[in-house]
């Protein structure tokens, strides 16, 4: 459709907008139908005939009952325009915007990639991410926290604590969760339908670890749970190394969904003959270490197993517990034949 205006700012602007956006000389209308008074008419001509004489536009005519009229508008000299009007071009606002984001900050090689990325969108008058220049400061603390984490500088260490050294805001993680999540993918690997807090969570920053929750022959540091014998017990992942095995249990066997935990151990195992561990959907870092302990601890006679959806991130799982152990990892319940069975 046909851009129409009554207000010769927002058609000049218009034509500029479309310029920034790749369009090549672009066109703009008058709506003859809406304006106001005649009044109102000739003061939007008037304008179109200034910014004629700037050499920002060409305007023309009409032909035959409407030879009068102005037919349409182009855009001739888009830095005339941006000096008529006053306005700063996109690439400007673009360029300071990706100083503003960038200077002084030592980055990977591929988040450097990611800000001309950025700067190239914006410089086209689009967003990154919904991300305008505008945001460039706010984004600059994603960059700061993004590669903070890929230093390492995160390690046992909990969200507020790790924002406010690095950027200098206690919150500003919290805010810009989804943005540092996209700034890593491509550098680490990551689950790839996790949410951004998941994600964080498997690389070691979350406000509290979830226990970990494990079921078999199993006593705690020097307490003897053998005539207890809980249904399974928890610990914080960083207490893994307490766990004790009254004997080598048959298998290990992880377990993604809390659910299938749960029958499990009640209704394949109830004699607890193998020792079973809720993950948590995507394991945590903390996770991941306490698996690593106890796999210390059994024989390689011991077979592990894990449990999990059979889809992407499933097999994202599966790759990051085997990663964990160090050892042979077998899928329990995930073969093609029953992804196929199960639609």
């Amino acid at each position: 459709m046909p851009r129409r205006f009554t207000d010769a700012k927002a058609l000049f602007d218009d034509l500029l907008d479309r310029h920034e956006g790749g369009t090549a000389r672009p066109v703009a209308y008058p709506d003859y139908s809406a304006f106001a008074s005649v009044v109102a008419t000739d003061a939007f001509i008037k304008e179109l005939r200034q910014a004629e004489e700037a050499g920002a536009v060409s305007i023309a005519g009409g032909r035959g009952s409407r030879r009068e009229q102005i037919a349409h508008v182009r855009l001739e000299a888009a830095h005339a325009l941006y000096h008529h009007l006053g306005r700063t071009p996109i690439a400007s606002l673009a360029g300071d915007a990706h100083l503003r984001l960038i200077c002084g900050l030592t980055l990977h090689s591929q988040l450097t990639e990611v800000a001309f990325d950025i700067f190239s969108a914006w410089s086209r008058a689009r967003t990154w991410k919904g991300f305008l220049p505008a945001d460039a400061d706010n984004l600059r603390s994603a960059f700061l926290l993004a590669q903070a984490i890929l230093d390492g500088r995160h390690a046992g260490i909990d969200y507020r604590t790790f924002s406010r050294r690095v950027a200098g805001d206690s919150k500003a993680l919290e805010r810009m969760e989804g943005a540092v999540v996209r700034l890593l993918d491509g550098i680490l690997d990551l689950p790839p339908g996790a949410k951004p807090r998941e994600t964080l969570r498997m690389l070691g920053l979350e406000k509290f670890a979830p226990p970990l929750l494990i079921s078999g022959q199993v006593n705690l540091a020097e307490a003897d749970l053998s005539r207890a014998s809980p249904l399974y017990l928890g610990i914080p992942p960083n207490e893994a190394a307490c766990i004790r095995f009254r004997e080598p249990p048959a298998y290990m066997l992880t377990v993604e969904n809390f659910t299938s935990f749960n029958r499990h151990i009640i209704e394949a195992d109830p004699g607890c003959l193998g020792a079973t561990i809720y993950v948590g959907g995507y394991p945590s870092l903390g996770t991941q270490n306490a698996l690593r302990t106890l796999a210390t601890m059994l024989p390689i006679t011991v077979p592990f197993f894990h449990w999990s959806d059979i889809d992407p991130d499933g097999t994202w799982i599966f790759r990051t517990i085997e990663r964990a152990i160090g050892r042979p990892l077998q899928p329990h319940l995930m073969s093609p034949e029953i992804a196929e069975r199960s639609g």
